[in-house]
C-alpha cells in the first residue's frame, strides 16, 4: 500500500522560514500545519495548499508526493 509523504519541513528549511512565520502568513494556525507537516493530515484544502505554495513561492508537488508501497497486502 502507498502513502502520501509531505515535505513541507523540506520547503521551509530551503526557503529559511520557521513554521510559525508560515502559519502567520497563510491564516493556518500552528496546530494544524504542524499535522499537516508530520503527515497525519486527512485532507488539505485547496484554499490552504494555494496559500501555502503562494507563501513558498513553490508547486504542490513540491511539498506533496505519492510514494507507491511494495505491493504486499495490496488488493
Amino acid at each position: 500500500m502507498g502513502r502520501i509523504v509531505v515535505n513541507l519541513d523540506v520547503v521551509l528549511a530551503s526557503r529559511r522560514m520557521t513554521l510559525t512565520e508560515l502559519s502567520e502568513r497563510v491564516g493556518v494556525t500552528m496546530a494544524n500545519l504542524s499535522i499537516l507537516k508530520n503527515g497525519k493530515a486527512k485532507a488539505v484544502r485547496f484554499t490552504t495548499l494555494e496559500a501555502i505554495c503562494r507563501e513558498l513561492d513553490c508547486q504542490p508537488g513540491d511539498l506533496i508526493k505519492y510514494e507507491p508501497g511494495d505491493g504486499a497486502g495490496d488488493a
